[in-house]
């Protein structure tokens, strides 16, 4: 059987992955955080510890062929915070993965790699980046990892360009492209532990109408996604939209307008009129 190590297992995504993999027959090793917490059922398999700390890694790592990593900040934060959870500790994770003999590591991108594309523009995959804050280019630096640590040391790698992912209907007018139902997102865990591929990157969006990416050129992975955001759309598009004109303009959201600098406020702004 294949042993699947989970970090990041508290947060939005791994809370729903630690309690829907097992019921999937996946054999589950979770990393809850810096500090212990209650398991979910009778001898669930649980780590914790700094993942920038090599004993912490090793305790989640031995004896592992496949870990999805969701551990990090997920949010627009100070450098330094984004630093030492989303480059320095996903290093210590591979090099962790090199030492324990670890066959794949699928790891969790993000949409926000690509926000400061258009809310008009349908991407394909082979996109190139236009992340659209600190946080989204940590993610670009992590796409990177992923396929070097493949190219330069043969360790699988799947990245997840997870969009909106939790155990909850969509809930603004954004979402309605960028959601992930729980159903798919499980679906999603179980084709990266199983699916027969060295390196590839995923859309992690449910079938939305109203996608930013282009899904019907599928995937290397046979993620077919079953839900859609549109189920939701009456409900949603009665209530006020409540993005303002940055936010509505790019496929980021509010992610753009954090220290966004306006057009008329740029270098040569003012030559230019």
């Amino acid at each position: 059987m294949v042993k699947v190590a989970l970090s990041g297992a508290c947060g939005h995504v791994g809370t729903v992955l630690r309690r829907e993999l097992p019921k999937h027959g996946i054999d589950l090793r979770s990393s809850v955080g810096l500090e212990a917490a209650p398991a979910l059922h009778a001898g669930e398999d649980l780590t914790h510890g700094d993942l920038r700390d090599a004993a912490a890694v090793d305790a989640l790592l031995q004896g592992v062929d496949v870990l999805i990593h969701m551990a990090g900040t997920s949010i627009e934060r100070p450098l330094q915070e984004i630093i030492d959870n989303n480059l320095i500790a996903l290093h210590a994770v591979y090099e962790g993965a090199r030492r324990n003999g670890v066959k794949r590591v699928v790891f969790a991108s993000s949409n926000h790699a690509f926000g400061m594309y258009g809310a008009d523009v349908k991407l394909r995959s082979d996109a190139a980046y236009r992340p659209d804050g600190l946080y989204g280019l940590s993610k670009v630096w992590g796409e990177a990892m992923a396929r070097m640590y493949w190219d330069k040391h043969g360790i699988e790698g799947i990245c997840l360009r997870i969009g909106t992912t939790k155990d909850c209907p969509p809930e603004d007018f954004r979402q309605l492209s960028t959601w992930m139902g729980a159903k798919d997102l499980v679906a999603l865990a179980l084709r990266c532990i199983e699916a027969p591929v060295d390196f590839a990157v995923v859309w992690g969006i449910s079938d939305n109408d109203r996608a930013y990416y282009d899904l019907s050129e599928g995937n290397r992975i046979g993620f077919a996604p079953q839900q859609n955001a549109e189920d939701f759309a009456p409900e949603i598009l009665a209530r006020p939209n409540h993005m303002n004109a940055v936010a509505r303009r790019f496929q980021g959201g509010e992610f753009v307008t954090l220290d966004y600098t306006p057009p008329e406020a740029r270098p040569g702004a003012q030559h230019a009129r």
